[in-house]
């Protein structure tokens, strides 16, 4: 029903936003990944999605569209709701949610503060296709890079290297090379850590 809405920044906290749009207030829910989009001017242009219940509408801005479908998608999971889906959205990165889920990370999801097992397997079997679908995602290389990065942290671990440090750098190779092997990233690893 409202599709953006556009003013004057009168409020901000890291959760919620209220614009003046022509003489009305519009207080706005937010995600922290959107607070830490907001431009420093006090003049701003938000994204929305309203939720109508019986007892409430509810508004929530984002500043990026990517991240307004986003929400609708989690909203669409069975016992996903608005306060579920924000506090997602404002754990990790949308992209790094995305991810999660079209190479169907349970852990990744699941690390987010109340969400547990099955509704982190719930929102991967409902929503891996549509993200595969909406994003253009390659799931092949998403598994494969995952796989290969786990069993190269694994070894480290094994060779007695702590699994943050460890991460780190494999982290950066795996960036600086999605298809890397696992042999290769350990390899680089060693020669970093």
């Amino acid at each position: 029903m409202i599709a953006h809405i556009q003013g004057k920044l009168v409020e901000k906290t890291p959760t919620e936003v209220v614009i003046d749009c022509n003489g009305v207030g519009y207080s706005i829910n937010i995600s922290l990944h959107t607070f830490s989009l907001l431009p420093e001017t006090d003049h701003l242009k938000l994204f929305t999605f309203l939720q109508v219940k019986e007892d409430a509408h509810t508004l929530f801005g984002f500043v990026e569209k990517a991240e307004r479908e986003l929400f609708k998608l989690l909203l669409s999971v069975s016992g996903v709701g608005a306060s579920t889906a924000r506090t997602m959205l404002s754990s990790i990165a949308p992209q790094q949610i995305i991810q999660a889920i079209a190479s169907g990370d349970v852990g990744t999801v699941q690390s987010i503060k109340g969400i547990g097992a099955k509704t982190a397997q719930r929102i991967i079997l409902d929503l891996k296709d549509k993200a595969l679908k909406i994003y253009n995602l390659d799931e092949v290389s998403f598994s494969q890079s995952n796989t290969n990065k786990d069993e190269a942290l694994s070894a480290l671990e094994v060779l007695g290297f702590v699994r943050k440090s460890a991460e780190k750098v494999v982290d950066k190779i795996v960036k600086e090379d999605g298809n890397a092997s696992v042999e290769t990233i350990i390899k680089l690893a060693l020669k970093n850590l």
